[in-house]
């Protein structure tokens, strides 16, 4: 049962990876600016003619590495498995959405593309096999020198935005929707898929 509940978890954090990745294009893409480390990605793919996939990768590669230096425990193969599929799909997705000229419709495909993104983000939390580079990056600054985990955050955002715009990266709606949205979904999303593979580990130790 043991090795039923780790292919469940593997399938998480497989199936979590892609969705997200469809969903933060989707949104990306609907015209009303980026989330948060998407406005980065937009200025580095806009100042080193690299791909949004690329961008993403980079980014979460430099998180990764302070991560393994500052606090090594942060890092696990599940972070590493999450990024390469996530970036890789950012790179499938973005160019395959088509979006109406009525904005009533683009604002409606942004808005879906948070709630799936978060939804798979929330899937792959559960799989809880490593944290994704981001989260790995804020909780080895919080922990290590004692800051609030929420100061630690809202500062990174700040700083990842603010870096995008100067290098012409775009700051929108998306990118407030994403911020105060996402967090209460992926909290959702979290809880039900690790619901569910706690609930195959209990029924195994029962047979």
């Amino acid at each position: 049962m043991k090795k039923r509940v780790l292919i469940y978890r593997s399938v998480l954090l497989t199936l979590g990876s892609i969705v997200s990745a469809y969903g933060i294009t989707l949104a990306a893409g609907a015209g009303f600016g980026g989330a948060t480390l998407v406005v980065l990605w937009q200025g580095l793919a806009l100042t080193g003619g690299i791909s949004l996939g690329q961008a993403s990768f980079l980014v979460a590669a430099a998180m990764i590495g302070f991560s393994l230096v500052y606090d090594r425990k942060q890092i696990r193969l599940g972070t590493v498995v999450y990024q390469i599929l996530y970036s890789g799909f950012v790179d499938v997705f973005y160019p395959l959405h088509v979006y109406p000229d009525m904005l009533w419709m683009r604002l409606a495909l942004m808005t879906a593309g948070i709630v799936i993104f978060a939804a798979g983000t929330g899937a792959y939390a559960a799989a809880d096999l490593g944290r994704g580079s981001y989260e790995a990056l804020t909780f080895s600054l919080a922990e290590k020198n004692h800051w609030a985990v929420s100061r630690v955050r809202m500062s990174l955002d700040f700083l990842m935005v603010v870096s995008g715009l100067l290098l012409g990266g775009t700051f929108g709606l998306c990118t407030v929707v994403t911020v105060l949205c996402s967090g209460p979904i992926i909290q959702w999303s979290a809880a039900f898929f690790m619901n569910g593979w706690k609930r195959k580990g209990d029924i195994g130790n029962g047979l």
